[in-house]
C-alpha cells in the first residue's frame, strides 16, 4: 500500500506514444493528442494511483477545452492535478481556484467589484466543497462571488489569454458576510471559509469515497473518515490511505470502469503503448473524452454503459486485439477442436482474470458453437478454433469482469 500510495520518483516504461503517422505527439496543438498524451501516461506509468487522481480532480474541479479553448493551459492544469493530487486538498483547492484555465472557463477574469460574476462561486460551494444541500444561501454564493473578484488577463492574438494575475483595482476590498461570519474576505478566505464549513468534510469523504467503492460507506466508517480527514490538516493522501486499506474495497460490489479506465486497463494488460489516433476518438464515442467532460460537474457516472456509448467500447476492445489476432490460414497456430481449449487460450492471453460462473458458461457456448460449426470439412476444422480463440479474446475484453473493478 505505501508503494501505491508513495511510489517515489516517476517512470514512464514501454514504446513512446505515435499519431497515425508514426511520429511524436503534440498534445498542445492537435486535436486529439492531448488525450492520447494523458492516456499514455496511464498506460506507462509507475504511478498509477497519481494518474488515478489528477483523472479524480479533473471531473471534480472539471474544466473542458470547449470552454477554455487552450490545449496548453488545459495540460496546465493538468500538471496542477498531478502534482498536488495527495497533497493538500486546501492547498490543491486554491491553486484551481487561480488556474489559468479555471479562470477562464467559469468566469473569474470576468469577476470584478463593479459586476460580481458567481459562476465560479457557486461551483465552488455546490459541487467542489460543499454540495448543493449543504444549507448555505444565495447571499452567500453572491458574498463568496465578491470575494473572488480581481482576477484577470490579457488576450493576445494568435496566443489567447495569457498574463493573468491579481488586480487590487478590480478586488471588491469591502466587508462581506459568509456564512454568518464577516470581513474583508478576498479568493484565499472564500476557500478557506468552504473548506472550514460544517459540510465540507462529508461532502469531500463521500465524493471522494465514490470514486473507488460504489457503495456509501457505513456511518461509523463515513466519520472515522470524516475525522481524519479534519485531524490531518484535510490530507488527500491520509484518506485514500485509509479508503484503499477497507475491507469494503475488496469485498463489496465491483466498480463500473469509465471508458478510460478501461482502454488503459487493456493497454495495460497487454503490455501495449498508445500508437494511433483512434484511442482519442473511440473513447469520445464511448462519452469519455479527455479534457473534455461535458459540463462542470465532470462525466456522469452512472450512465457509463448504454446503447449509444456500448459499440465504441466493443471497438476500443477490437483494436486493443487487434495486433494479436490469430491467421485462420496459419495452420501452425494449432488450436484443439475443442470448446474448453478455446476459453483456455482466450484466457491465458488476457493473464487468466477471474471469470463468474455465468461468464464462463457464455464463453464456453460460443465457443462450442462456432467449433461446432467446423466439422463440415477439414479447412473448417483447421481454421475455426483459431477464430473461435479471437472470439472468445474479444468477448473476455467487453465482459462484466474487465469492465468493472
Amino acid at each position: 500500500m505505501k508503494s501505491l500510495v508513495s511510489p517515489g520518483p516517476e517512470r514512464l516504461v514501454g514504446q513512446e506514444p505515435r499519431d497515425d503517422k508514426g511520429r511524436a505527439l503534440s498534445p498542445a496543438d492537435k486535436w486529439g493528442h492531448d488525450h492520447l498524451w494523458w492516456l499514455d501516461k496511464m498506460v506507462r506509468t509507475s504511478r498509477p494511483l497519481h494518474e488515478r487522481m489528477a483523472l479524480i480532480w479533473h471531473g471534480w474541479f472539471a474544466s473542458s477545452n470547449d470552454g477554455v479553448g487552450s490545449q496548453r493551459l488545459m495540460l496546465k492544469q493538468n500538471a496542477l492535478f498531478r502534482h498536488h493530487g495527495l497533497g493538500s486538498f486546501a492547498t490543491l483547492f486554491k491553486l484551481v481556484t487561480i488556474d489559468p484555465a479555471m479562470l477562464i472557463y467559469l468566469s473569474g477574469i470576468e469577476n470584478e467589484r463593479a459586476a460580481p460574476n458567481e459562476n465560479y462561486g457557486r461551483e465552488m460551494l455546490e459541487l467542489f466543497a460543499l454540495g448543493a444541500a449543504a444549507g448555505y444561501t444565495e447571499d452567500d454564493v453572491r458574498e463568496t462571488a465578491r470575494a473572488l473578484t480581481g482576477w484577470s488577463a490579457d488576450y493576445k492574438d494568435g496566443a489567447g489569454y495569457v498574463n493573468f494575475r491579481f488586480r487590487p483595482d478590480r478586488h471588491d476590498p469591502a466587508y462581506k458576510v459568509i456564512f454568518g461570519k464577516s470581513g474583508k474576505f478576498d479568493w484565499n478566505d472564500a476557500v478557506r471559509l468552504a473548506i472550514q464549513h460544517p459540510a465540507h468534510a462529508p461532502h469531500f469523504v463521500a465524493r471522494l469515497w465514490s470514486q473507488f467503492i460504489p457503495v456509501a460507506p457505513d456511518a461509523e466508517t463515513r466519520s472515522a473518515l470524516e475525522q481524519l480527514y479534519v485531524t490531518s490538516g484535510y490530507d488527500i493522501k491520509t484518506v485514500v490511505g485509509a479508503i484503499l486499506r477497507h475491507p469494503t474495497l475488496y469485498t463489496g460490489a465491483r466498480m463500473p470502469k469509465s471508458p478510460v479506465l478501461y482502454t488503459a486497463g487493456l493497454l495495460r494488460r497487454l503490455g501495449l503503448g498508445v500508437s494511433g489516433e483512434h484511442w482519442a476518438y473511440l473513447s469520445a464515442r464511448a462519452g469519455q473524452q479527455l479534457f473534455y467532460p461535458p459540463n462542470v460537474a465532470g462525466w456522469d457516472e452512472s450512465r457509463w454503459y448504454d446503447t449509444s456509448t456500448f459499440m465504441a467500447r466493443w471497438q476500443l476492445a477490437g483494436k486493443a486485439i487487434e495486433p494479436f489476432a490469430l491467421d485462420p490460414n496459419k495452420s501452425r497456430q494449432k488450436i484443439a477442436a475443442d470448446p474448453s481449449a478455446v476459453v483456455a487460450s482466450a484466457l491465458a492471453f488476457w493473464q487468466a482474470p477471474e471469470i463468474e460462473p455465468q461468464t464462463m458458461a457464455a464463453l464456453t457456448e460460443f465457443a462450442r458453437r462456432t467449433v461446432d460449426a467446423a466439422a463440415v470439412n477439414d479447412y473448417k476444422l483447421d481454421a475455426y478454433p483459431r477464430m473461435a480463440v479471437n472470439g472468445v479474446r474479444h468477448l473476455i475484453a467487453v465482459s462484466p469482469e474487465l469492465q468493472t473493478a
